[in-house]
């Protein structure tokens, strides 16, 4: 990492770039990985950047189960493809057929499983920052979520977010404590190529909403432009995600 030598509060601007492409290319991987096993050196920076998200109360709730076994994804396999059944059937009839044809998983195909959990009892009942709101340290755990889906992409692997599950049937495979709930479940590792767009996107499950649609100012009734000059600035920027990822 470098300074700007006119600000040192700000990354050189490769770095800012480095940032926004990071950001901008990372994808839900669920069909492109191959069997290579992941380098110890990359994925020990990529836990390390896990583990320095940040954390209301410094309470670090976040375990990293790391699951190589193929007994262990083939009942976590069959698992999702009864979560996955079920689901099918919660959707209007006219998206069905879409859905079943979506790849949502890759729990066989990736080298390795990362199960992200919360020890809701890390740092004891009262905790500075959750004595108000008690979900903040399943927050803070999706901030390690965010950081190592980050640092992954950074690293070339990808990820792929598996969440058609039985919370209950997930924590008996992986014998988690009552305490401990399980936030993520990630398919990682090297991949043939990443797409250009959300897989969802480019199959018209859903489009990305418009920034500006979902800005609101001082209320959620608010409906005068407070900052015209900025809804203005976030309409030009439209380009600003290609223009950094070139």
């Amino acid at each position: 990492m470098t300074i700007d030598p006119k600000n040192k509060n700000h990354l050189s601007k490769n770095d800012r770039q480095g940032l926004y492409r990071t950001i901008f290319l990372r994808r839900d991987v669920r069909a492109q990985f191959l069997p290579d096993p992941i380098p110890a050196a990359v994925l020990s920076r990529v836990l390390h950047a896990a583990h320095h998200a940040p954390s209301v109360g410094f309470m670090q709730p976040w375990n990293f189960i790391l699951i190589k076994s193929k007994s262990i994804r083939k009942h976590l396999h069959e698992a999702f493809t009864k979560a996955h059944e079920e689901a099918a059937d919660m959707f209007p009839e006219e998206k069905r057929e879409t859905y079943r044809a979506l790849k949502l998983e890759g729990i066989l195909e990736s080298p390795l499983n990362i199960c992200i959990t919360c020890d809701r009892e890390r740092t004891g009942s009262t905790v500075i920052g959750r004595t108000h709101n008690p979900a903040m340290d399943t927050y803070s755990t999706v901030c390690a979520v965010q950081n190592l889906w980050l640092a992954a992409r950074a690293e070339g692997l990808g990820i792929g977010w598996v969440s058609i599950f039985s919370e209950r049937r997930l924590k008996e495979i992986l014998e988690l404590p009552d305490r401990v709930v399980p936030i993520a479940y990630l398919c990682i590792g090297k991949v043939s190529h990443f797409q250009k767009k959300p897989e969802l996107e480019t199959a018209g499950w859903l489009p990305r909403l418009p920034l500006e649609e979902l800005i609101r100012f001082d209320t959620w009734e608010t409906t005068n432009k407070a900052d015209p000059t900025l809804l203005e600035q976030i309409e030009r920027d439209t380009s600003f995600p290609k223009e950094s990822i070139r």
